[in-house]
């Protein structure tokens, strides 16, 4: 299974967030499962590929000019996509994976959520998104989709192609269940 990680790439991010990525790096590898992943330095990008790295994993990274541009290129993908723009990465991505999980970041990492979730409503891919709500991080989010929920403008998000779980280990639980 090709498991797509979206995640924040800053160097700030807390060590309890990046030991969660670190938790979903061991199922990736352990179950010889391949990362897709923005291929950027730093953060819980470099918490996941590096566990999937050191334990001879397979890694793909996605990462636009501009990342490498600014000296952000990972050496840790065994392949890695240089693209043009954040566009053509998310669709390199979810033409590549077969599930998303979704960690703790910031503007980037939302889109790419949004980007995922709203394409497998429309069908343009079959792969589920998982939010781990680590720490209650997108609390926010929920909040906003219970309100679209209830204007009827959230399309059942819980029902279709979007799963919020409360800790990659939970995470880890479902990826086994879907795995089946």
């Amino acid at each position: 299974m090709n498991i797509c990680v979206f995640c924040s790439s800053s160097p700030q991010v807390s060590e309890a967030f990046k030991e969660e990525a670190r938790v979903i790096g061991r199922y990736i590898v352990n179950n010889g499962h391949t990362l897709i992943y923005g291929g950027a330095t730093g953060g819980l990008m470099d918490s996941v590929a590096e566990v999937v790295s050191n334990n001879d994993g397979e890694i793909v990274g996605v990462v636009p000019q501009a990342i490498v541009d600014k000296g952000r290129k990972s050496s840790l993908p065994d392949q890695l996509f240089i693209v043009g723009n954040m566009s053509e990465r998310k669709e390199m991505m979810k033409e590549m994976s077969d599930v998303f999980v979704v960690l703790p970041g910031g503007f980037g990492t939302f889109d790419e959520m949004c980007d995922a979730v709203a394409s497998g409503m429309l069908g343009f891919h079959d792969g589920k998104v998982i939010v781990v709500n680590s720490d209650d991080y997108y609390a926010g989010l929920m909040v906003l989709m219970e309100r679209m929920r209830k204007e009827n403008l959230g399309y059942n998000l819980k029902d279709g192609v979007l799963k919020i779980v409360k800790s990659a280990e939970e995470c880890v639980q479902y990826l086994q269940k879907i795995n089946q």
